[in-house]
């Protein structure tokens, strides 16, 4: 469970720093206001070389997990 929840927040940082990086409007749109206010900068610093994989993103919060700002992890929960 915690797995899928860690997935799928990996997914919207995946999204927010492909809008980052492409003015797309709907990937400006990804996720929800509080996801991309408590994760954008965890993922940035994180995981941001990943961009734009998914897969590799996801492998990258999971491992920095323990290292994400505390508003970042209560969206892994």
């Amino acid at each position: 469970m915690i797995a899928t929840k860690i997935s799928n927040v990996c997914l919207f940082c995946s999204l927010v720093l492909l809008a980052t990086t492409a003015a797309s409007t709907a990937a400006l749109t990804a996720g929800t206001y509080e996801q991309r206010r408590d994760c954008r900068s965890d993922a940035m610093k994180f995981c941001g070389k990943f961009v734009p994989d998914v897969k590799r993103i996801t492998e990258c919060m999971e491992k920095n997990v323990n290292k994400l700002s505390p508003e970042c992890r209560k969206q892994f929960k």
